[in-house]
């Protein structure tokens, strides 16, 4: 297997943090991975290193000569008074492509990017549309390598199923940082994690998340269990050490030197396993068996003209989850604001159970204030402990439980990331019992491992949650429904995101029969022109060409070589497809043209 870079003995420090310490890796060409680990694990300085922004303090990276590594950054940096058109254009005109190859790749990925007005200036574009902007400009670099670090950011569902189909059908290597596991799981053929809990500073494996989270779980409880099985070693060897063995042999020397072995492994060992410390999210519930705590009738809304739902009714008690999704502009934190209470539908009510607690995490984090310290935030009330559960609590072991250091106790809340932010609500909403929680878009800047401890205090909490995300993997675990809202159709009820995935495809069939009868019924035009003639003269050279390449991919995928290796087999199907697309595509052309020339002669 050809490498196209490696990483050797590469270490990492910022100021007292070292993110690396003599790491080495191999890429394999035609790899596909997605990159996860904890916030602050260093997974932007990992790509940044590979893409040569970032010089690591030692060791080396090794790349294959005039390899193209294209960095996509989590920040959309766009020239805000260029067009979408320009920005394109800009991005390769010190490229080794000539005029006509500029014009192709632009074109073609302005139709990918589904780029309409061509004209509009990236700074009236929607956060949505930027991500989405930003990641073509990144296509257009026609990169051999493609470093994307957090790309579904700011992308709705039509956005991120988008990106995926981009990525599958991939023709380039690349590495994928995400916390969005069904993401992960969906474009990637194998996955790495780093953390400071392995031996070797990563753990990977070559197969989809699911596959990796098993492994990884496995790997994790048996160094545990090592832990535990040479701290029980370790007592016994200090209880002959302190007796003091009477004859200094060399059978005891060695016995020595052997403890003494036995002791840094198992320091290394803790050490390693203390990093797997999570946050502690417990969401105390009021204990209140109300069966029907919220109910909604018929729930109707616009905005500007524009209808966002219509015709909702449901009704949630204790032990149940709700999910709410849908593409951006499809209401969905409108809607939760409705069931908030402080935005009023156009029709229908909300019916709340006399005297009902909620417990609201606002995705704009707008209850936050930034000019608190973490200790005034983490402790509304003032003091130096919290009061949880009928419990005093010390604020410094409080904040030790949603992962802060005593020295950020003091630090403004302006100051701290997106994920920190998160875990501060989060700790606010564990303070106070409910009955109802109102979670919108929770999932955002939390790292893997605190999603799946977010997912666990979700499905043990005693009551009612209505979520609005975007994250399927946790939806899929926590709803019991899930409300689906989309612009083009009523909104439906649904038991997990396959269904929703089935009716979005029958929803696009629908749509296309009905564009298919629209263009129907329009007149085709009769005219043969001079170009249509120089097409049709020339089309049987093109099907050829098309019918002998489709013949070659498919000889390709039966050799051994691509049959073994998981990644080539993938590329070469992909490959295989559009060109039988490509095929089928020309020979429907010349049915077309035929029957335009037979019509045009009629006249």
């Amino acid at each position: 297997m050809s490498f196209i870079f490696s990483l050797k003995n590469i270490s990492k420090t910022y100021g007292d943090d070292t993110l690396f310490h003599d790491l080495s890796i191999d890429f394999k060409l035609n790899e596909q991975m997605g990159l996860i680990g904890m916030n602050g694990s260093g997974k932007s300085t990992f790509l940044k290193l590979i893409a040569n922004i970032t010089q690591p303090d030692t060791g080396d990276l090794i790349t294959k000569s005039g390899l193209r590594v294209i960095y996509l950054s989590q920040e959309d940096r766009l020239e805000p008074d260029q067009t979408v058109e320009q920005i394109l254009y800009n991005s390769i005109k010190d490229s080794p492509f000539d005029d006509k190859q500029r014009h192709k790749i632009v074109q073609t990925l302005l139709g990918k990017g589904g780029f309409t007005d061509t004209d509009i200036i990236s700074n009236k574009l929607s956060g949505g549309w930027t991500k989405k902007l930003a990641i073509t400009r990144a296509l257009c670099r026609q990169p051999d390598v493609l470093l994307l670090d957090e790309p579904t950011n700011h992308l709705d569902i039509n956005g991120i199923l988008w990106l995926e189909e981009i990525l599958k059908t991939a023709g380039f290597s690349f590495i994928v940082v995400s916390h969005d596991r069904a993401f992960i799981e969906n474009i990637c053929s194998n996955v790495m994690e780093i953390g400071k809990y392995y031996p070797s500073g990563y753990f990977k494996i070559q197969g989809q998340y699911k596959k990796f989270e098993k492994e990884r779980h496995k790997f994790l409880k048996a160094q545990q269990t090592k832990q535990a099985s040479l701290s029980s070693k370790m007592r016994r060897e200090d209880e002959w050490l302190k007796q003091g063995p009477k004859a200094r042999s060399t059978k005891a020397k060695y016995r020595i030197e052997q403890a003494q072995n036995l002791k840094m492994e198992l320091y290394a060992l803790k050490d390693r396993n203390k990093n797997t410390a999570t946050m502690d999210i417990d969401f105390q519930g009021t204990g209140r068996q109300t069966k029907k705590l919220l109910r909604a009738y018929n729930l109707k809304k616009s905005m500007a003209g524009k209808s966002l739902f219509s015709d909702i009714s449901f009704e949630i008690g204790p032990g149940f989850c709700l999910g709410i999704v849908g593409e951006n502009g499809s209401g969905k934190s409108t809607l939760l604001s409705i069931l908030e209470k402080k935005t009023l539908p156009d029709k229908g009510k909300v019916q709340w159970a006399e005297n009902l607690k909620v417990s609201i995490f606002d995705q704009k984090r707008s209850r936050l204030n930034p000019v608190l310290t973490l200790k005034e935030a983490l402790n509304p009330g003032g003091g130096d402990s919290v009061n949880y559960n009928d419990r005093s609590i010390h604020i410094v072991t409080w904040a030790k439980r949603f992962l802060f250091m005593p020295d950020q106790l003091e630090m403004p809340v302006k100051s701290l990331s997106g994920g920190e932010k998160a875990r501060i609500i989060l700790a606010n909403i564990m303070l106070t019992p409910c009955d109802l929680l109102l979670l919108d878009e929770p999932t955002n800047d939390l790292d893997i491992l605190s999603l799946e401890v977010l997912e666990d205090s979700i499905q043990q909490f005693a009551g009612a949650v209505i979520i609005v995300s975007h994250d399927r993997y946790l939806m899929d675990k926590v709803c019991h429904k899930i409300l689906y809202l989309d612009p083009k159709a009523e909104a439906r009820f649904f038991k997990d995101f396959n269904q929703i995935m089935n009716f979005r495809k029958t929803l696009g069939e629908k749509s296309k029969k009905i564009k298919k009868l629209t263009n129907s019924k329009k007149q085709p035009s009769k005219t043969f022109s001079y170009k249509d003639k120089y097409e049709l003269e020339h089309i049987e050279e093109k099907i050829v060409d098309a019918e002998a390449e489709v013949q070659l991919l498919s000889d390709k995928i039966q050799e051994p070589e691509i049959i073994r290796n998981p990644e080539k087999m993938k590329k070469y199907c992909s490959l295989l497809k559009l060109s039988q697309e490509k095929a089928q595509d020309l020979y429907k052309r010349w049915e077309d043209l035929e029957d335009k020339k037979d019509r045009s002669a009629e006249e």
